[in-house]
């Protein structure tokens, strides 16, 4: 009997110290299940995805046709043509409320698709403005400077705009490369001056043609309008940012006697630089007087306009119509139908299509067309 109540004993003991064993590893084995499992209220960092739902992975597929969408995007803003230009009524006031179904644009005849057609008021100016120092100017150059150099401090905005000075005689002089400087552009206007040819008595002109190699001295009595053209479009203009409104300033009496290009060297140089001329015919009136058929034909077909000026108070008014037409113009851009690239000149036509605008004969003023690109 004892025998028996013993294995009794011992039986609830081992029982008692198995359960409790199973109890604890129960425990241990429920507070590891809980630390491996990510609670839902703890914030998860923003660079690692949920363990759960991992996110799918970028498609290469998809990132080439970002790629190819990005390329087409920059190969049609490349083959856009841009054309500025700027209208105007009888009474020579800007018009600014066309819109785009008011015009057609036509390329060497072919009707051509508008893309963008915008007023343009705030574009950068790169600012050229090219005096002619030579004999016949030797009377008006003072009026020449003053009228330029209020013509500066009213357009020219510092870190916006910029202006060079460049005289000419027989070769041209640059006397200030481009800057925003209003201050500096008045004080190298100031210091252009006439420079008398050997030879010069009171009023008379020895008339050389020396080649184009630096220096206005000693060949000031010639005169090369187009070869300062040509040169200011190339080494000045040209070079300056894609963004900007290039503008040549031209105060000559148009009478070329020394140039080594010719005149539609001039005109090319100028359009393949998107340089619009603005030319003002002032000269001595005891000389040959203004060209202004020659200097009609740079303006115009460059997208400037020409003035012919009989007075100080003329010359001012010049300056102020150049000043507000290049605030007042509109951009039309357009892809062309013909897409060969060879370098061959295109010519642009843009007319006013509205029959209640067409009435006002409106004159539109626009470069008269572009060289297209070369090569592939």
């Amino acid at each position: 009997m004892m025998f028996y109540k013993n294995r009794v004993a011992q039986f609830l003991s081992f029982s008692l110290v198995a359960s409790l064993l199973l109890g604890g590893l129960l425990s241990v084995g429920a507070r590891a299940q809980q630390q491996q499992e990510p609670s839902t209220n703890r914030p998860r960092r923003t660079d690692q995805s949920p363990q759960t739902t991992p996110g799918p992975k970028p498609s290469p597929k998809k990132d080439d046709d970002v790629t190819l969408q990005s390329d087409e995007v920059v190969r049609v803003e490349t083959n856009l043509t841009n054309i500025l230009f700027t209208a105007v009524d009888k009474q020579k006031r800007f018009i600014t409320s066309l819109k785009q179904e008011d015009i057609h644009v036509t390329e060497d005849g072919q009707p051509q698709e508008i893309f963008t057609f915008t007023r343009q008021t705030d574009l950068p100016l790169s600012i050229a403005i090219l005096v002619d120092t030579s004999g016949s100017e030797e009377r008006t150059l003072p009026i020449e400077k003053s009228a330029a150099s209020s013509f500066v401090d009213a357009v020219l905005r510092p870190d916006k705009d910029e202006a060079a000075v460049v005289s000419f005689t027989g070769e041209a002089t640059l006397e200030l490369g481009l800057t925003g400087s209003a201050s500096r552009v008045r004080r190298a206007l100031d210091q252009v001056q006439f420079v008398p040819p050997s030879g010069y008595v009171g009023g008379g002109v020895v008339v050389g043609t020396p080649p184009i190699s630096g220096t206005n001295q000693g060949i000031a009595g010639s005169t090369a309008i187009w070869d300062a053209i040509w040169v200011t479009s190339d080494e000045i203009l040209a070079q300056t940012s894609d963004k900007t409104r290039r503008a040549i300033i031209l105060l000559t009496d148009g009478q070329d006697t020394s140039s080594h290009k010719h005149m539609d060297d001039a005109i090319d140089r100028a359009l393949k630089s998107d340089a619009v001329i603005y030319a003002i015919g002032i000269g001595d009136e005891y000389y040959d007087g203004v060209n202004k058929s020659a200097l009609r034909k740079i303006s115009e077909r460059t997208g400037g306009r020409a003035f012919f000026p009989n007075n100080e108070l003329d010359l001012r008014a010049a300056f102020e119509e150049i000043q507000l037409e290049l605030r007042s113009q509109y951009l039309v851009a357009y892809s062309p139908t013909n897409k060969s690239k060879d370098g061959s000149f295109r010519h642009v036509q843009i007319e006013v299509v509205n029959p209640e605008l067409r009435k006002q004969n409106l004159r539109l003023t626009y470069r008269q067309g572009y060289f297209a690109k070369s090569g592939k």
